[in-house]
């Protein structure tokens, strides 16, 4: 488990509500919901090639983002997949952009990183 620094636990300013973040990850779903419809696919995590290449194409910055952490963090293409996946999943709880962002993939890596570090 990461480290909270003391100027973490302190800080007063208030984060997003439970609330709020239930109804950014209900919209999510529906987006998903709708995204595969009539298609027995469910969520980003189940989708197959064609539609990873279609619904997972990123912004250049992204792209170069995502190179570079697979060089450094040694990631293979099955990596490389879940990454993408993770980064659209993050873009449709951000309202669904239709290119995700540098800061979508760079989340993704994150999780993909501390998911390494506690297996």
């Amino acid at each position: 488990m990461p480290t909270v620094r003391s100027k973490e636990l302190a800080d007063q300013t208030a984060g997003e509500s439970s609330a709020d973040i239930q109804a950014r990850v209900v919209a999510a779903r529906n987006l998903q919901l709708q995204r595969f419809r009539g298609r027995n696919i469910f969520c980003n995590a189940q989708m197959g090639a064609r539609d990873r290449r279609k619904l997972c194409t990123t912004e250049p910055a992204a792209e170069q983002l995502l190179e570079r952490a697979m060089a450094k963090l040694g990631l293979n293409a099955g990596a490389y997949t879940r990454i993408l996946k993770v980064t659209r999943a993050i873009a449709d709880l951000d309202g669904a952009p239709p290119m995700p962002a540098a800061a979508h993939v760079a989340g993704a890596i994150q999780y993909r990183s501390l998911d390494r570090a506690l297996h």
